[in-house]
């Protein structure tokens, strides 16, 4: 396995466009099984009934613990800790000294011993803070960390089990797991609870736009808690969501699971030489430009800006601030044509070059999907994550679109890369075409699954 910085690499290719934009990155799977019934089915049961989403495996773990972390990660950070305290989690977030999003994930705080809070995500936000985590028990502070890394990289179990309950259902399978009500559990706080006789942490939050818990505890007593929780809702046709199915969800929750990393000035050129070249990523998509800066975001571009509080010096706060009085986009949903659609699948059966490739339920073909939006013949903004919802039976993306489109604009998605990159997830022979696309809010709610169905 190469060693390669991401500096080096960027040497070698030119540039971070040109590396990201043809660096092999591996398709991101969830290690769980695709499907246990089909895709179609368990993404409907997290809106009608119940759904069980294994979150074992899939993210990247950093334990954490020390007396001097709070002030390094406040140091780094936009969130405020003023509050943070055992029992409760927070979407924590960074950006660059330009204020431009680095990345995201929720921060738990468990306990005050060793280990006790857990930053959980994909690494893109995780490498940032282990860099620092790093840096600051060289200089002596107290500051302790362990990496955990995801299945497809880690041997052996991963300490925690997590398991989402998601649906209409959920407080109901909950009254029969728990011989009563529901815990009674604010919004990203943490309870303990007991399940099947096993100690258990709970935390209140919501995965895929419906109300439900993720419960997590010890690897070993995994199977004893799945089972308790399958069989308390067997009555309510419960589904496990499998690998597929999980991968969509982002779309009805408004979270985009992989922003473009900020990470490509001045400011990271330490972090770029330490940094593996191999945990960069790849982008996807036909955003196209040789600037990287058209590729960031902001917090308040993909709706993170209610992380942020100014109550404390971090890397980027005056950049940041003046990003929050001039806030240039906002983050949408897309719902794409369905004939526009229909007409991409269909070109896969003519003859000639067909459109590119577009994957069911989920269409990502980097691990930073970046689509050029356009509206009149202008760049508006950029589609991300894209993928069908079953329920609905809608394709659709989040995007990030300028200020000035409201709910109801029609744009043009552009789907396909033009030139055609290197990386061997892009289709050889593919053309590029334009999907029209309906801007509705994220999170997509019921009341903008009515409004757009009316209007169709």
């Amino acid at each position: 396995m190469t060693t390669e910085s991401l500096a080096q690499a960027m040497t070698r290719a030119g540039g971070a466009v040109p590396l990201l934009r043809n660096q092999d990155w591996p398709a991101f799977t969830f290690p769980v099984a695709p499907e246990f019934t089909n895709w179609r089915d368990e993404q409907r049961a997290w809106n009608t009934t119940v759904a069980l989403m294994d979150q074992s495996h899939h993210m990247t773990q950093l334990f954490l613990h020390g007396d001097d972390l709070i002030p390094m990660l406040s140091s780094i950070s936009p969130n405020t800790f003023g509050t943070f305290r055992p029992g409760v989690a927070k979407q924590l977030i960074a950006v660059n000294a330009d204020g431009y999003l680095v990345g995201d994930g929720i921060l738990f705080y468990n306990h005050e011993g060793a280990e006790g809070r857990v930053l959980i995500g994909h690494h893109l936000l995780i490498d940032w803070v282990r860099f620092n985590a790093e840096k600051a028990e060289a200089a002596g502070k107290d500051v302790h960390h362990r990496l955990e890394a995801n299945s497809h990289m880690r041997q052996g179990p991963p300490t925690f089990y997590r398991y989402e309950l998601q649906g209409p259902k959920a407080d109901e399978v909950m009254e029969k797991v728990f011989g009563g009500p529901a815990p009674e559990i604010k919004f990203f706080h943490i309870g303990d609870v007991e399940i099947a006789g096993r100690p258990v942490r709970a935390l209140r939050h919501g995965m895929a736009g419906q109300p439900g818990f993720e419960f997590y505890g010890p690897w070993e007593d995994n199977e004893i808690v799945l089972n308790a929780l399958m069989d308390a809702g067997a009555e309510f046709d419960i589904r496990r969501v499998g690998a597929k199915a999980y991968s969509a969800s982002p779309l009805e929750s408004g979270w985009v699971p992989t922003p473009f990393p900020a990470i490509f000035d001045d400011d990271f050129a330490e972090y770029r030489e330490w940094l593996p070249a191999a945990r960069a990523g790849s982008i996807g998509g036909s955003l196209y430009s040789e600037d990287v800066h058209d590729y960031y975001m902001t917090p308040y571009d993909i709706g993170l800006g209610k992380s942020v509080r100014f109550d404390h010096d971090f890397h980027g706060r005056a950049a940041l601030e003046k990003h929050a009085e001039n806030q240039r986009r906002h983050k949408v949903t897309l719902i794409w044509n369905s004939a526009d659609v229909a007409d991409v699948v269909r070109s896969q059966l003519e003859p000639g070059t067909p459109a590119k490739f577009l994957e069911f339920p989920k269409a990502r073909y980097g691990f930073y999907q970046m689509d050029e939006v356009v509206k009149d013949g202008r760049r508006v903004g950029i589609s991300t994550d894209a993928g069908y919802v079953a329920f609905d039976q809608l394709y659709m993306s989040l995007a990030t679109l300028d200020a000035d489109i409201p709910e109801g604009t029609e744009v043009d998605v552009v789907w396909g890369e033009d030139p055609v990159s290197h990386k061997p997830q892009a289709d050889r022979a593919h053309r590029q075409v334009r999907i029209r696309a309906t801007v509705a809010p994220a999170p997509y709610h019921e009341y903008a699954r009515t409004v757009y169905r009316a209007n169709q």
